[in-house]
């Protein structure tokens, strides 16, 4: 039944491309269990798609598979309040509603928007690298800084509660791992003070009283962090700026829909940076003779960055529902029933990547679907394409050596590395 897929427990010690490999041949759409994991319930199971056409076409088509009817993660929210509340992110929403949240935030992703802001992410990213030379570093830790960073000037979060952003995505996506749902590293001393005050609503309990876990998307779990979100639009109110929280503003929205917007940009748009940095890394220190030709020939830069995506796509599945009963790839699909979407096996699809377990710095085309497809196509592509640039292009000249080993997170969503030690040199 293959519910090694579904458990987030097999994602702790490597992506299962193997089983993705027969499954693409044997059945490119499978159903998939969802069995209890801990104090997690057991769900209704899915139906999990592996092919690339059949992926694409998933993503393309919300007038079948929609974002909208269950949200889109693979565990359902608990209760219908949980559901009507998700709903209202951008993430979660099916054209046209979608469209029209998109055109509020999409001019602040454009090339040229982001073009303005590469010499400040250069910057950036030339003295995290700096601050780690001569010595062991965590470079999952290090490389977190720059997306959250980049993320916290857009959304025009002050400094000193920058790092809310990194525990807020901690609490979100690694819910399934102990040890990152329980990170705390922002310093309460140093926060702004309507940030102190947005603390006090931070949840003492992560579990409902009969010892259900709360679910981490939900309105209650996330307490604090909205009333940051709220303490920020007022002080925005009053001095509107060019950054995205203005933007959302003046744009018309309603009270839940900005709660999920901000919700959306403080979790998405830091996360998938924080696994794919590190995942690159790891990716070229173990592909020596891909990284020396990399070295040799910094031109194959912009291909090499999206070959780490391909190779190693920082978010590995998505959820949509059948909004009627169809037929996948020979599968009768149910209105109703779940339908999941597997990037890392799509990235994988030989009929599409020649020799696609080989990591290519200069493979070209590379259809890789690591920002999904469709109307949903990540709006910050760019912007990540240009944060991974800039922090690849400090490395390079650099001797990089691995301390220690690299540990995975333990995800059935996110392909994140939790610690990654290294030591950064001057070239010997």
């Amino acid at each position: 039944m293959h519910e090694e897929i579904f458990h987030p427990a097999t994602y702790a010690t490597g992506v299962p491309y193997d089983v993705f490999r027969k499954l693409r041949a044997e059945s490119p759409v499978a159903w998939i269990p969802e069995p209890a994991v801990g104090s997690w319930p057991a769900g209704t199971g899915y139906w999990a798609v592996f092919s690339h056409a059949d992926v694409k076409h998933v993503l393309r088509s919300p007038e079948l598979f929609s974002s909208n009817l269950g949200a889109t993660q693979i565990r359902d929210p608990d209760t219908p309040e949980d559901l009507a509340f998700v709903r209202a992110m951008m993430l979660n929403q099916d054209p046209p509603d979608h469209s029209r949240l998109r055109r509020i935030v999409a001019a602040a992703f454009t090339p040229r928007a982001v073009r303005a802001l590469e010499r400040t992410i250069d910057e950036r990213a030339r003295a995290l690298i700096a601050s780690a030379l001569g010595k062991e570093t965590d470079f999952v830790e290090l490389a977190a800084d720059l997306p959250v960073w980049t993320l916290a000037h857009i959304m025009g979060v002050p400094d000193e509660d920058r790092r809310l952003l990194y525990d807020w995505a901690s609490r979100v996506i690694g819910y399934q791992d102990d040890e990152y749902a329980g990170l705390s590293t922002a310093d309460a001393a140093s926060m702004s003070p309507m940030a102190q005050k947005a603390m006090q609503y931070r949840p003492t309990s992560f579990t409902h009283p009969d010892g259900r876990p709360v679910n981490p998307r939900s309105y209650t779990a996330l307490a604090d962090m909205f009333a940051y979100a709220h303490a920020l639009a007022a002080v925005k109110k009053e001095n509107p700026g060019g950054d995205i929280m203005s933007r959302m503003l003046e744009g018309g929205l309603t009270d839940h829909e900005f709660e999920n917007m901000f919700f959306l940009f403080a979790v998405a748009g830091n996360e998938t940076l924080r696994n794919g940095i590190p995942g690159g890394l790891l990716t070229l220190l173990d592909h020596p003779a891909e990284l020396a030709r990399l070295r040799a020939d910094p031109s194959l830069l912009p291909t090499a960055v999206d070959e780490m995506l391909r190779y190693w796509p920082p978010v590995m599945d998505f959820r949509r529902t059948a909004t009627r009963d169809l037929t996948l790839s020979g599968h009768e699909i149910k209105a109703g029933q779940k339908v999941v979407v597997y990037h890392a096996s799509a990235n994988r699809d030989e009929t599409v990547f020649p020799d696609p377990d080989r990591f290519d710095v200069s493979r070209t085309p590379n259809d890789h679907v690591s920002f999904g497809f469709g109307p949903h196509f990540c709006l910050g592509a760019h912007l990540a394409r240009t944060q991974m640039r800039a922090v690849f292009r400090e490395l390079l000249p650099l001797h990089v050596e691995r301390t220690g080993p690299a540990v995975r997170l333990a995800s059935n969503f996110q392909n994140g590395l939790k610690h990654l030690p290294v030591r950064l040199a001057p070239a010997r």
